[in-house]
């Protein structure tokens, strides 16, 4: 890396800088609701004020949750799309635990009060009071989604299918929010409660409308893509070609994927996350992908001409992240789309380890070849079986990654590949004592 470069490197690793913002503003609203929550007084029975704070807390992280999937491009560059995915996950579970403690403890807290059953107690609440039977309709509704995204379900249901299901978790927030409003004591409690609670529920929704909805809408009719070429790179890899208006305005960076969406009779419902497989140039995007579905077989019947909607571009999978001046560029599979962008943009010495099954499976090899040859990088493609294991152990492991690359702790790693060889390769590193900030890793499964 080029000394410029090295002067233009932020003080705080932009990751960092972005999980200390996300924590600092949830820590900060943990802390201003349990405060109004003791302003408007607890209740003489333990159980209904431990019910009441719970729901607070539930509903902080729905407030929280919708942030992290608002795909805002300042927290996406920085943490990128799947970490934030997996957290989302995480925070999903957390909402429906502190919703479940909120039903049963304030269920048990007034059945004890009114001397009921706690049965008749949920039945005369449904009945009497304004907003209760939204609330179990919207924790419901989460108990659905939940189920929907355990690994059991997630693995059986087909993305659209997993996705439409998601999108009523929208429903669940705005029946939560109606059911807060309707009886919430911290939000009637006062004036700054009110204030406090409207401006936090209309800033994650604005997050949300902007993200997901208003940046993507104005960024393609700004570009307006459109397929210009279909290449067949093997018989069941293709890229496709786009072209559009202003691209040069795009801030698209190598590493980076988008979601698409070819606006064809059969497929413009259909969103799929490809990688960029080649640096965005100012006048063309490409991405190449393998046939790992009917979805994705299905691109090189794409016609020249089809429009495109492209939702991004998404990930912290680039150079920002990059901490020391030369790189390792670790690749399985059609996981090479990023990588080989990456080694157009990447600057410093790089060396970069293609992992494949067989010669055949190495698509964009002859790009590869092409510009490390330009650059001066180094490209070693390793094939056999998946599990091969040899004098030195596994193909990736900590010895035959050291002995392929001796100063691999003076470098930047970027992996990408299938799940399974991603999780080997960063045990590989931990063991190698790669330092944490040096590993960078986009999972197959999102960015190909």
């Amino acid at each position: 890396m080029t000394q410029t470069a090295e002067a233009t490197r932020p003080a705080i690793r932009p990751r960092i800088a972005a999980k200390s913002g996300l924590f600092l503003i949830l820590g900060a609203n943990v802390a201003a609701a349990t405060v109004l929550f003791a302003q408007a007084g607890l209740s003489p029975n333990v159980l209904i004020s431990i019910g009441r704070l719970a729901g607070l807390y539930g509903a902080l992280t729905m407030a929280f949750q919708l942030l992290l999937v608002a795909r805002l491009p300042w927290l996406d560059r920085r943490i990128g799309m799947d970490r934030l995915t997996t957290w989302h996950r995480w925070t999903g579970f957390t909402i429906l635990w502190t919703l479940l403690a909120h039903l049963v403890f304030i269920v048990f807290g007034y059945a004890e009060v009114e001397s009921h059953g706690v049965v008749d107690e949920l039945v005369d609440m449904a009945n009497q009071l304004e907003g209760i039977l939204r609330a179990l309709v919207a924790f419901a509704v989460i108990l659905i989604v939940g189920a929907a995204s355990a690994k059991f379900a997630r693995r059986r249901l087909a993305y659209e299918t997993w996705h439409f299901i998601h999108l009523y978790t929208y429903a669940a927030v705005f029946l939560a929010f109606t059911h807060q409003i309707a009886l919430g004591t911290s939000f009637a409690g006062s004036p700054m409660a009110k204030g406090y609670w409207w401006t936090l529920w209309l800033g994650a929704g604005t997050a949300v409308l902007a993200g997901r909805v208003l940046l993507p809408l104005w960024r393609n009719l700004r570009h307006r893509l459109r397929v210009t070429a279909v290449v067949s790179e093997s018989p069941d890899v293709v890229s496709v070609y786009m072209s559009g208006k202003h691209l040069d305005r795009m801030p698209a960076r190598a590493g980076q994927f988008f979601l698409w969406r070819f606006l064809t009779k059969d497929r413009w419902y259909q969103a799929n996350p490809f990688s960029l497989s080649a640096a965005p140039d100012g006048r063309t995007l490409r991405l190449t992908a393998k046939a790992l579905g009917d979805s994705s077989a299905s691109l090189r019947n794409l016609r020249i001409g089809t429009r495109v909607f492209a939702e991004g571009p998404y990930g912290a999978f680039t150079t920002i992240h990059q901490q020391r001046p030369d790189a390792l560029l670790v690749a399985g599979g059609v996981g090479i789309t990023p990588i080989r962008a990456l080694l157009e943009d990447i600057e410093g010495h790089v060396v970069v380890l293609y992992r494949v099954r067989t010669q055949a499976d190495a698509v964009l090899l002859p790009e590869l070849n092409e510009l490390a040859k330009a650059r001066g990088a180094m490209v070693s493609v390793l094939t056999g079986p998946d599990q091969a294991v040899g004098p030195r152990g596994t193909m990736l492991g900590p010895a035959n990654l050291h002995m392929m690359v001796p100063d691999v702790h003076e470098r930047d790693v970027f992996v990408c590949g299938p799940p399974g060889m991603t999780s080997a390769v960063l045990r590989s590193l931990r063991e190698l004592r790669v330092p944490k900030a040096q590993v960078h890793a986009e999972r197959f499964s999102l960015a190909a």
